[in-house]
């Protein structure tokens, strides 16, 4: 800080009316040693005291306090960036699902409800002896005037070298009679399954050809037992799998109705290959594969539920969509079947005041109204008996075989 100014009054201006019989000042002190006298009055001389000094200039590193300042600094940057790339991931599943959303809206066209080709899956307990005629005098009676055509009745789980065992389905022969003499016209089919490699380490290996032609022989037992044909759900089927298409082919002349369970098709472009990645398992498949399975079979039911999606409106438009992108590309003659969601578990993946009938159908509804309303080859499929209730049968009536 610079000095401060001597005042006005200060001892080198005495006044002019001085005493003269006052002494004589004394002789000015001798200057200091070290420097020569200072010109200027000092504050001391001024009566004043000298304030405390100030603070030190600040240097670059006081500026943003030291090292404390640089963390700080860091954790603010830091925070920022995780901040935009929250947003860059949820801003396209905020696009996302505010278009399912605009999906679930309008009004379904007339004429949208059963084509008589629905289905619906029934549990082991048909054909290993826990059920009686009783019951499926009950089951044709719950039956009579819907639209179900197809029964998946589950006959395996398949080995995981393909082959199915005898002692799996021992009253399937019954089952068949009993349900050809009171639902005539509907069809019993054996439904098969397993988990697949690689993404499950102990499971079937679809790339080693003597599985392959040991799942066609399984699908000509069941046949040779009395089944109209044999329904297939391999899970997880990777999208693009090579080895599950040269499967279907050699399946086609083993039964006379070759039927499978669909994965999901991509809601965004190439969505398999990103939740992949993410996650380890890609749950969808592409379009066009979906397309490459659908050519093969005489019948494809999508398996649409397990979507993770938090409200009935946003599952329903998803379920919309699904039926849009399935209907583009599945051939006129292969039966187009969308799943409806008969069961109320709630786990990751699946909320039950979400997924419910009445938003599956709906759904189902419009995207047959704006792709291809007047398909013939279409219908839902009922997943599945054994967890089913009362509203659910209800909403299935209601909403798709009595809609008009």
């Amino acid at each position: 800080m610079p000095p401060a100014p001597a005042p006005a009054d200060g001892p080198d201006s005495a006044p002019a009316s001085a005493d003269a019989s006052e002494p004589p000042p004394p002789p000015p002190a001798p200057a200091p040693a070290d420097g020569p006298a200072s010109t200027d009055a000092s504050p001391a001389a001024a009566g004043e005291s000298e304030p405390p000094p100030g603070p030190p200039a600040p240097d670059d590193e006081s500026r943003t306090g030291g090292a404390g300042g640089k963390t700080r600094n860091w954790t603010r940057r830091t925070r920022r960036l995780a901040l935009a790339a929250v947003l860059l991931l949820l801003l396209p599943l905020l696009i996302a699902e505010t278009a399912l959303r605009i999906n679930y809206t309008g009004d379904p066209g007339a004429g949208t409800h059963t084509r008589n080709k629905d289905a619906i899956w029934l549990g082991h307990a048909w054909v290993d002896g826990r059920k009686t005629d009783a019951d499926v005098t009950a089951l044709a009676a719950r039956l009579a005037d819907t639209g179900i055509r197809d029964l998946y009745v589950h006959a395996g789980p398949l080995e995981h070298n393909g082959t199915l065992p005898k002692s799996a389905y021992p009253k399937a022969r019954w089952l068949i009679t009993a349900v050809h003499r009171k639902l005539p016209g509907v069809r019993v089919q054996a439904w098969l399954g397993d988990e697949l490699a690689p993404e499950k380490p102990d499971a079937m290996h679809l790339e080693r050809s003597e599985t392959r032609a040991a799942v066609v022989a399984s699908a000509r037992q069941v046949v040779g037992e009395g089944f109209d044909g044999v329904h297939f759900d391999l899970e997880p089927l990777h999208s693009g799998d090579r080895n599950y298409l040269a499967l279907l082919d050699a399946l086609r002349p083993a039964t006379p109705l070759l039927s499978v369970a669909a994965h999901q098709i991509d809601p965004l472009p190439a969505f398999h290959s990103f939740w992949g990645t993410v996650t380890g398992h890609p749950k969808w498949w592409s379009q066009e594969y979906f397309g490459q399975v659908a050519r093969r079979v005489d019948q494809i039911a999508v398996m649409s539920y397990d979507t993770m999606q938090p409200l009935q409106s946003l599952y329903g438009g998803y379920v919309a969509q699904q039926t849009g992108l399935a209907i583009e590309v599945t051939p006129p003659g292969t039966d187009l079947l969308m799943g409806l969601p008969f069961y109320h578990e709630n786990r990751f993946g699946h909320w039950a005041h979400a997924e419910t009938v009445p938003a599956a159908v709906r759904g189902v509804r419009l995207g047959l109204s704006r792709t291809d309303a007047d398909r013939a080859n279409f219908g839902v499929a009922l997943y599945v008996d054994f967890a089913a209730t009362e509203d659910d049968w209800t909403s299935y009536r209601k909403d798709w075989v009595r809609t008009s």
